[in-house]
């Protein structure tokens, strides 16, 4: 019998670590409820929203990264357009409590930027990682605790904010 290759090997652990990772949500899917710190230590409940707005959820991976940077201040410069529309918004990554309060407080955000220590939320939406990174995507849940809206790309962080106020504005013009 012949010997794994050190190449097969690796290839098997991808897959398996991929497959890992749960159901990805996509558009028709049930929100998974769930309860994170936010960067000013309070507990965000999607329980305490469903119902009364809409929910933009954003997985990123890093605090004060280039891109992670961009696309926070883009969530935040159309922060009044999304509590116009009925949206709250939220980021989450696995950083501590302290480190998101940080992040928030340099850029001046809005918005929750919540704890998910361990990416258990993140492995809920089913967020795949990019290499070592955690994933990047965003997610619109609408008053009925629905995806409505999925978005993903890895490196173009402020696309993430202009093509989910895109849809959002989408969602007012339906009768």
């Amino acid at each position: 019998m012949k010997k794994p290759t050190i190449l097969t090997i690796a290839l098997f652990v991808l897959l398996q670590a991929c497959q890992s990772q749960g159901h990805h949500l996509a558009v028709g899917d049930s929100l998974p409820p769930f309860a994170l710190q936010s960067q000013d230590g309070k507990l965000f409940n999607t329980a305490d929203y469903l119902g009364k707005n809409i929910l933009v959820i954003y997985f990123y991976p890093k605090d004060e990264s280039a891109v992670c940077t961009k696309e926070a201040c883009a969530f935040r410069d159309g922060y009044s357009a999304f509590t116009k529309a009925g949206a709250i918004v939220a980021g989450i990554n696995d950083a501590a409590v302290e480190t998101h309060q940080k992040f928030a407080q340099n850029h001046q955000l809005p918005f929750f930027v919540l704890s998910d220590p361990g990416n258990k939320v993140m492995r809920l939406f089913g967020v795949r990682k990019k290499l070592v990174f955690t994933g990047r995507e965003t997610f619109v849940i609408g008053l009925n605790g629905k995806v409505l809206y999925a978005y993903n790309s890895f490196l173009e962080g402020k696309a993430h904010a202009d093509k989910t106020l895109e849809f959002i504005n989408t969602l007012k013009k339906q009768p």
